[in-house]
């Protein structure tokens, strides 16, 4: 059966198209429309299977109840995670969820932002990347929520949420100095991203704190969207240095490379070598011996970012930007 148009639902129903459309945008009460009229109406909709348009809704009403999410990589555990819970708890407020990866090119983030905003979406979740400055302020100047997270770009005035890199990193340095570790290296990813680059702030400051020397070649940075085939023999290189006695990867899928070379190595995880991640990964418990990881609260952080948008988005006023630092944790393994 063809699903019924808003003008048949309403000669069925025997009242006028605009009588319907304030039905179906919520309106009904405000109208003073009566709870039989109502009635008879929603129980059309619901035989015919109308489905309302949400563009057209949106022109309608101002609002499509989309927010548009701008992440770097959905294949990443850490943004597929978090994504998900965004999505979730976005749904059950009444919003939906659109989303898509930069992969850290700038004109892909360029195009997304115009494309979320010819969706007309009421507001902005995103992982951003330094050279979108000017395309979020414009965001910000046509009154559009914008939270960023993960990474910060402090010359913009909005929202931010993210973990405590910098003290993530020197907590899980600290520990393997505690541990007797004295020669701990470095696997990093080479890109101009602010939570990446506190993480060697982190590992640095850790070891010259506690009276290490840094060294630079303990440090590999890693090309970003490189063939991991590359990526093992830069960390196999660097592995040869029979000194280095733990490492620290600054991200779960160089972790993972990592442990694939050690495993190729024949190099075993005991009393004279470890290793630490960072974000969890559910490898990372599974693999023997299990690995420890700096792991970021994925569940507050979504829960966060999800009440500053409703926030703002049901305030009449504009609200003070927030910046909101939720702690990373340390999961110590055996």
């Amino acid at each position: 059966m063809k699903a019924l148009s808003i003008k048949d639902i309403a000669l069925k129903a025997n009242v006028s198209i605009t009588t319907v459309s304030f039905i179906i945008n919520g309106k009904a009460k405000e109208k003073a429309i009566s709870d039989a009229v109502i009635k008879k109406v929603q129980q059309i909709i619901i035989d015919s299977g109308y489905k309302p348009n949400q563009i057209a809704r949106s022109l309608r009403t101002g609002n499509s109840n989309i927010i548009g999410l701008i992440i770097e990589d959905i294949s990443n555990s850490f943004f597929s995670k978090i994504a998900r819970l965004i999505e979730d708890k976005a749904y059950k407020k009444g919003y939906k969820i659109i989303y898509s990866s930069t992969e850290n090119n700038v004109d892909k983030a360029k195009e997304l932002i115009n494309m979320f905003k010819s969706r007309k979406v009421d507001a902005y979740i995103i992982s951003p990347i330094k050279g979108i400055q000017e395309d979020i302020q414009m965001l910000l100047n046509d009154n559009k929520p914008v939270i960023l997270f993960d990474r910060n770009l402090p010359e913009l005035q909005t929202n931010y949420v993210g973990a405590n890199h910098f003290e993530a990193s020197y907590q899980a340095v600290e520990r393997l100095i505690k541990n007797g570790r004295k020669n701990i290296a470095l696997v990093t990813i080479d890109i101009d991203v602010e939570q990446i680059l506190e993480r060697f702030e982190g590992y640095k400051k850790a070891l010259l704190d506690h009276n290490l020397p840094f060294a630079e070649q303990l440090v590999v940075s890693i090309p970003f969207h490189q063939e991991e085939e590359e990526t093992a023999k830069q960390i196999e290189q660097l592995l040869k240095n029979k000194d280095i006695d733990a490492v620290l990867f600054a991200t779960n899928y160089l972790a993972i490379s990592g442990l694939k070379v050690l495993k190729q190595m024949g190099k075993k995880l005991d009393e004279n070598f470890e290793v630490i991640a960072y974000d969890d990964h559910e490898a990372f418990e599974l693999h023997t011996p299990s690995i420890s990881a700096i792991q970021q609260p994925l569940e507050e952080i979504a829960e966060t970012i999800i009440k500053l948008i409703l926030t703002r988005l049901s305030s009449k006023i504009k609200l003070p930007d927030e910046q909101i630092i939720i702690p990373a944790n340390l999961i110590l393994r055996k």
